[in-house]
Parts: C-alpha cells; structure tokens; sequence
C-alpha cells in the first residue's frame, strides 16, 4: 500500500510505514503474535514510502490513520524523523521522547486524540542490555561509533550517555552520517540532553571515511551500523578493507536484506567480543507499539516475552 492507495480499514488494523515492508518477517509474526495475545482479527497492513519521501505523502499517511475509525496506530521505521518534521502539528498529543529527540517511531489514539511516541530509547535500551556486558564502559574506556545519524542513532546515544550512569557510559561517541542535515539534527537534540559525555559528528559521504574512523577506535568500542544500508539499500557503510578494533562489539540495526556489515563483521570475528544483528531490537521495537497501539501490556522479559521471541524465531 502507498500512500495513493490508501483504504478504510475493515479490522482494527495496524500500519507498518517503512520502506520495503512486504519483506520484513513481521509480516508472519504478526498474526502468530495477535492469536498469542488476543488481538482477535487485529490486521497488519504495510504502507510503503521511498527514503526522505515528499511531505505531503507523509502527512496524507497521518491524516488518513487519524480520520479512519479502524486504523488504531502505526509502527514507523526508516522515516521518523522525516515523518515527525513532516506532521508534528497534525498529532493531538506528543510524548516527552519524542519531543526530545524530534522523531516518531509510534502512532496510536487515545481519548485525548492522535499521539506520537517515540519508542527507540526503549527498546533501543532493552536490547544493548541484551548484549553489552554489564560495566562495560567503565572497565574499557572504550568508545561508540554509530554509522547513520537517524533516529535510531538519537535514541542510541541518549540512552548510553545518560548523566545518571555515572562512570559506566562510553568515553565519547562518534556519529558519522553521508550527508550534513542529520549531523545537525542530532548536534541539536544531543546538545539538549544534558550529557557531558563527548561526541564527534562526521561528514562520511564514502564508505572509506568510516574505515578511518574505524581505525582509530579504543579496544573494546561498539560499532552500529544504522545507515539502513544492507536493508534498505545494498551495501555496507563499511569496504571490505575495514579493520574492526580488538575486543570490540559489532551491532547491525538490520536483521533481513543483504547484511554485509555482518558479513564484514564475522570475517573479523577472532577479532571481536561480540556481533550481534537487529532481531532483538526488532522483537522489543514491534512489541513495544504494538502494546501502546493495542493498550495491552507486554513484558520485556520473562516467560511471556520468551512466548513471542519462540513464535517469531519460529518464522525467521
């Protein structure tokens, strides 16, 4: 579905707007998660948009799921900041992360209207926990290098550079970004969070700028990939000539597509600590809407949180 072709809804019904939605394994998810959870006849409907889409295809999407009675919310991947800067006056209601960080990753409604939430600093949080050993940052010293500078990238760093992790945060962070606009986002919202913790922002139109980064990363550092490349587009923002640092932790935000930074990352994996891709992520991303669309609580962990984790890798 586009924006052009937009329906009312026949069910309550849950839009995905990303990029290439038809291909993500939510699409199977999805229903085993609605039996599991009692979302009886609750629909998944993919609405796709191509990257930094013109604003009135956005705000079409908005105006559309706010005026359709069965359209009860959307997740919103590749587009937050985009949608957000496209829409922010057609939402009746906007949460604190949000308006933090500029972005929206959720719409549901409420009595009080349309709300925009932005989700990533949860479950972006939930998953590094998954894998960043505990005291991590403290014992190491070591760095952060987020390659991408949308909003998954803001949430990233709001979450590891928190005041009130005292010593266990990164020693600084780099985030390098093909072109400047999002470089300037993120200096505007991360000036804001009140951290003292320093960052780099850096110009890399070309994948041999993030090899030299790369380069001169402390032992230990976490690399993420959250260019989209891979998923939404081929590639790596990385040449197959990178050089990981020792003991570091490798993060691919994707889980699906061609995944060459996870390919690039275990061609070094004598190299590093740990290497994890986007499925974690995914799982606490989509859980998280859906349990703020739907008003339902779901855990993030436990027996019934291992429940859904069973149904979806049953799919992968």
């Amino acid at each position: 579905m586009t924006p052009t072709t937009l329906r009312p809804a026949e069910a309550p019904t849950l839009y995905f707007i990303g990029v290439t939605t038809g291909k993500s394994s939510i699409q199977t998810v999805f229903p085993a998660w609605a039996d599991e959870l009692g979302l009886n006849g609750a629909r998944l409907q993919g609405i796709d948009l191509p990257l930094h889409a013109p604003a009135e295809d956005y705000r079409r999407v908005v105006e559309f799921i706010a005026a359709d009675e069965l359209s009860l919310g959307a997740l919103v991947t590749t587009h937050k900041i985009d949608l957000y800067r496209a829409a922010a006056d057609l939402f009746d209601v906007t949460d604190r992360f949000a308006l933090m960080m500029g972005e929206t990753s959720c719409l549901s409604k409420t009595p009080a209207g349309l709300t925009c939430h932005a989700k990533d600093p949860i479950s972006g949080g939930l998953a590094l926990d998954a894998f960043v050993p505990e005291g991590h940052w403290a014992s190491t010293g070591a760095q952060v290098l987020s390659m991408g500078a949308g909003g998954s990238t803001v949430a990233i760093s709001w979450y590891l550079t928190q005041p009130v992790l005292g010593a266990n945060r990164p020693s600084s962070m780099v985030v390098s970004n093909r072109s400047q606009p999002r470089l300037d986002h993120l200096r505007n919202v991360y000036d804001a969070f009140g951290t003292d913790t320093p960052i780099e922002y850096v110009l890399a139109p070309a994948p041999e700028d993030n090899d030299r980064i790369l380069r001169r990363l402390a032992p230990g550092s976490l690399m993420v990939n959250a260019t989209g490349l891979g998923k939404d587009a081929p590639g790596s923002p990385l040449t197959n000539a990178s050089v990981f640092p020792q003991d570091g932790l490798a993060w691919d935000l994707n889980y699906r597509g061609d995944l060459v930074f996870l390919d690039q990352s275990r061609s070094q994996a004598s190299t590093l600590q740990h290497i994890e891709d986007g499925w974690i992520y995914f799982l606490h991303g989509w859980t998280q809407v859906i349990g703020e669309v739907f008003h339902i609580d779901i855990p993030t962990s436990g027996p019934a949180f291992d429940r859904l984790s069973d149904l979806a890798r049953g799919t992968r």
